[in-house]
């Protein structure tokens, strides 16, 4: 027996990276599983097609959940997109929508969700956040302001919800091994330079693997953990934290 066996959760953004290995790890731990995302993909949990940015889209898809898995008990708040440049770089239509999905999607799905989420005797909330919300990082202006947003949103759902029984933490990662991140290396003019700049940035010298972030959410989700909520658990190889000095 798993404490999640019985458990129902949801994985916004779960179709790739870090949200599919979240989902996966959820599901081997007992889990029911529901994947929400623009595209769900060849996911093997119940895939639902999902806008964390449209009301009415994530109104449908938590209502489709609750129907065929009877509620929900997690939310794994995963879903996002990024930006690179300064404020100067970046419209204010991209900066409005890096808070509609990053931001608003967070507060749209658990919105949906508190109905199921008051009745549940293990609830819990877990949001994504990033290292650019603690740490200063060159060109990602919009997108540091709005994981920022999310790392305050986070302590606040905390303290909100703590009398209902609802834990909120959120997960920090560094930067990770994903498929967005590999567009941005493969976009820029020398990816293996890239790359190995990205990696040389963190303390333990790689990408963050996104299994790693999976562990640490699953930690945060567990009804084992009950004592835990407002709280941002780095998965970043130190980077937030220690000040090493240069490797020679």
């Amino acid at each position: 027996m798993s404490e999640f066996d019985g458990l129902v959760s949801i994985v916004t953004g779960g179709g790739s990276g870090i949200g599919a290995a979240i989902a996966d790890l959820l599901a081997s731990k007992g889990s029911r599983v529901a994947v929400l995302d623009l595209d769900p993909g060849t996911t093997p949990h119940l895939a639902v097609r999902c806008d964390v940015s449209d009301t009415a889209s994530v109104d449908a898809a938590v209502t489709e959940v609750i129907d065929k898995l009877g509620a929900v008990d997690i939310v794994i708040n995963n879903a996002g997109i990024g930006a690179q440049g300064a404020i100067d770089d970046n419209p204010e239509d991209e900066w409005r929508k890096l808070y509609e999905v990053n931001v608003l999607g967070i507060v749209r799905v658990t919105r949906a969700a508190l109905p199921s989420l008051r009745k549940s005797s293990a609830a819990a909330v877990v949001n994504t956040t990033s290292i650019a919300a603690t740490a200063g990082l060159p060109q990602r202006a919009a997108y540091s302001a709005s994981k920022g947003a999310v790392l305050a949103l986070t302590r606040a759902m905390a303290a909100d919800h703590l009398a209902e029984g609802i834990r909120v933490n959120c997960v920090s990662p560094g930067t990770a091994d994903t498929p967005w991140v590999q567009r941005l290396l493969d976009s820029a003019s020398d990816p293996v330079a890239e790359r190995a700049a990205l990696e040389a940035r963190q303390p333990h010298g790689r990408l963050v693997a996104a299994e790693e972030v999976a562990e640490a959410v699953a930690y945060l989700a567990s009804p084992a953990n009950r004592s835990t909520t407002g709280v941002s658990l780095a998965v970043d190889g130190g980077m937030n934290s220690l000040q090493l000095r240069p490797r020679t």
